[in-house]
């Protein structure tokens, strides 16, 4: 097995991800297409233009971490599959922390089963809520009922599917560093990595996640969206801000406030914002 490397996460600024995306793969914010092509120019402005549409067409799909919210993700992946399917066969890669690598490992290894990871989804939280103490209750195993979840609903061939597509955000206990992993060897191995990446400390247990002699946790403390350095990511996340899909709110002076690598608003409905602080830590 190759070594595991962190992530250089200095030369990835938000901008770099690429033009907005509106109803579908568009330019934008560029020049306007050249209209004579028969020009001298016009072969080289050709090129380019086909070069843009190449990039376009390598499209990744990055879905933000965010806890229980991640029911907004498994909304976004029910849309995409019924009114995207032109879109998802761009996809080339699937990339997510944290909850949003559940679904990302879902929508690409078994998106037929995205209703019943909405049926487990709310049968967990509802189970969570009618514990003493929530997730923190002692005797309640969180990893352990998350882990059945997804032996549930991902295939015996998951790992396959997803290796080299699928890409999860982890963090190393040790160096405080972001790695993204996208090799998978078995179906155990992918279960251990995503199992990793939704690892919140004392929260979801108290002993981290171990993986390949290392002890890991939620990937969404060092990177809560992950952009893919090759073609155009687009971004999902419940929360409002910089996001390709995401609620639509008001902020205040067009303030953001960016949480590992996350852009979002501030400001907002108060009422919405404790809902769904409620809903992500159940």
């Amino acid at each position: 097995r190759a070594p595991l490397h962190p992530r250089n996460l200095s030369g990835r600024a938000q901008g770099a991800r690429g033009p907005a995306l509106i109803g579908g793969a568009t330019l934008s914010d560029g020049p306007a297409p050249p209209s004579g092509l028969g020009d001298a120019g016009g072969a080289a402005n050709a090129e380019v233009l086909q070069a843009c549409i190449a990039i376009m067409k390598h499209i990744n799909l990055s879905f933000a971490a965010c806890g229980f919210l991640g029911i907004y993700h498994l909304g976004a992946a029910s849309a995409l599959c019924k009114h995207g399917k032109k879109l998802l066969k761009d996809v080339q890669a699937f990339a997510g922390a944290s909850a949003g690598s559940l679904v990302a490992s879902v929508l690409l290894t078994a998106p037929e089963k995205i209703e019943e990871c909405n049926a487990f989804t709310y049968n967990f939280a509802e189970e969570i809520r009618r514990q003493w103490f929530g997730a923190v209750t002692p005797g309640y195993d969180f990893m352990g009922r998350l882990r059945s979840g997804m032996e549930w609903i991902l295939p015996p061939n998951a790992h396959e599917l997803a290796h080299h597509r699928l890409h999860v955000s982890i963090t190393s206990t040790r160096t405080r560093e972001n790695y993204l992993v996208s090799s998978f060897p078995s179906r155990e191995d992918l279960i251990q990595v995503l199992l990793a990446s939704s690892f919140v400390p004392i929260y979801a247990g108290l002993r981290p996640v171990a993986y390949r002699g290392q002890k890991w946790i939620d990937g969404g403390f060092t990177d809560s969206l992950p952009i893919l350095p090759g073609g155009r990511t687009v971004t999902i996340s419940p929360f409002s801000g910089r996001l390709d899909i995401s609620p639509q709110d008001k902020g205040q002076l067009g303030l953001y406030v960016g949480i590992a690598n996350q852009h979002i608003l501030p400001y907002g409905d108060m009422t919405d914002t404790q809902h769904n602080v409620e809903v992500m830590i159940g």
